[in-house]
């Protein structure tokens, strides 16, 4: 499972890259409309800073600290900043799941996320279907407001 996992992981940071990359006017990942209160830019520093605060840190052993108001609050990221981030990200969920023993897959995640324990598998395929429920939030974004 951890293979298909680390696919899935990868393919979508992959489709994050290229969302972002697509983006005509760089300025526009930043772009607020109406009801849309997280442009692209923030919801992939989200993504970023999901991924390496639970991968990273209870996975692969990085020292990351989370600052999660600034996911949200910061504006104005250079894209090709944004861009060494996420490819530092697939790195780090790589070394996260190759890590995993079938004895970790079987077990509980480190750590309790929401109010009760939950498994290993059960925690990282949330995390897979958090990061793609927000790439199709980037990508209607971009096709929306970068024009």
């Amino acid at each position: 499972m951890k293979h298909e996992l680390l696919e899935i992981f990868t393919r979508d940071l992959n489709k994050l890259k290229a969302e972002i990359l697509a983006y005509k006017n760089e300025k526009n990942i930043w772009v607020k409309d109406k009801d849309i209160a997280n442009p692209a830019g923030n919801l992939c520093l989200h993504l970023i800073g999901n991924l390496n605060a639970y991968i990273g840190v209870y996975l692969a052993g990085t020292d990351y600290v989370r600052q999660r108001p600034l996911e949200f609050s910061a504006t104005g990221t250079p894209r090709e900043i944004l861009v060494a981030q996420i490819e530092s990200t697939i790195k780090v969920v790589e070394k996260g799941l190759t890590n995993l023993t079938d004895k970790d897959l079987n077990g509980n995640f480190p750590i309790v996320i929401w109010e009760k324990p939950t498994s290993m598998t059960y925690t990282l395929v949330h995390l897979a279907s958090h990061l793609n429920y927000h790439l199709g939030q980037i990508n209607y974004h971009r096709r929306l407001l970068d024009v």
